[in-house]
């Protein structure tokens, strides 16, 4: 596996404040990765780190090969499209895209224009008064056309109406499969990224709960329900992620390989966004490990 995004013991620190401690991480080249996580986790800083932003405090990221912002040619591999899809608000459509091909040396100036055609932006008018959704595909243009090895996008949609936000993920979607670019996109809408990832990354105080192939995550992770019993019970190949009990009943959400023989469960599918709140939650009481990191 060739990894587009590999960090060791990674923190980051401003003033008194720690926002990122001991992140270990590696994301495979070739996916679209949803990074998701609680606010304070640390995922805009692990990006902005990524992006060259920022210096690492304490241990190492690597990006596409090469150490972030350490020089054009590295600078030239990452595309960034931050929280605020941030956009001159005095410069017209067109300045943008003309500023983008003195910045970039591998700007796709073709490509660029043609998308600015097809989403019916006047180059004439100002950012300042695109909407949100306009904004959102300007700067989203911006990052492509800059022909990119990774595309880095930190929330890109969270403010976007829903029809802007599903229209922003197919233009992404499309700029994908017809550019291979590898993805990392942080979002707190699980649904958007069930919808155009295939690669999960979950965070929480700076550590990565669980990560991998999102078919992979939805097919080994089952929701188990009973009557109550010990969870010490369980075979060892059954990692516990969340437990619940009521009087009579026990619910739990497990992590296994192996199929589910025991007959007195009723076991069912788990969908993206309740493995996500799982493992966003506390671990499950007791000493089984509640929760693994799957690489």
């Amino acid at each position: 596996m060739t990894a587009i995004l590999s960090a060791r013991g990674l923190g980051k620190k401003y003033r008194r404040r720690w926002a990122l401690t001991g992140c270990e991480l590696e994301i495979p080249a070739g996916h679209v990765t949803g990074l998701v996580g609680p606010n304070g986790a640390g995922k805009s800083t692990l990006l902005n780190l990524a992006a060259g932003m920022f210096a690492p405090t304490t241990g190492t990221i690597e990006v596409c090969g090469g150490r972030p912002g350490s020089g054009l040619d590295q600078l030239a591999k990452v595309g960034y499209v931050a929280q605020d899809t941030p956009t001159y608000a005095g410069l017209s459509v067109g300045d943008h895209l003309r500023l983008g091909a003195r910045l970039n040396p591998g700007w796709d100036d073709a490509l660029a224009w043609e998308r600015v055609k097809r989403l019916e932006l006047d180059p004439e008018q100002r950012a300042g008064k695109l909407s949100g959704g306009q904004r959102a595909q300007l700067a989203l243009t911006l990052g492509i056309a800059k022909r990119p090895e990774l595309l880095i996008l930190d929330e890109p949609v969270a403010a976007l109406d829903p029809l802007a936000r599903r229209e922003f993920l197919q233009d992404l979607m499309a700029a994908v499969a017809e550019h291979g670019l590898s993805v990392v996109l942080s979002s707190h809408l699980v649904a958007d990224l069930e919808r155009v990832c295939d690669h999960l990354v979950v965070l929480v105080a700076s550590q990565v709960r669980i990560a991998g192939e999102v078919e992979d995550l939805l097919a080994t992770h089952h929701r188990l329900t009973g009557p109550r019993r010990d969870v010490d019970t369980l075979p060892a190949d059954q990692h516990i992620v969340s437990a619940s009990h009521t009087d009579r009943q026990t619910t739990l959400l497990v992590r296994t390989e192996s199929p589910i023989l025991d007959p007195m469960w009723m076991v069912s599918s788990v969908g993206l966004e309740d493995l996500v709140l799982a493992y966003m939650s506390k671990p499950a009481a007791g000493p089984r490990p509640a929760l693994e990191v799957v690489q």
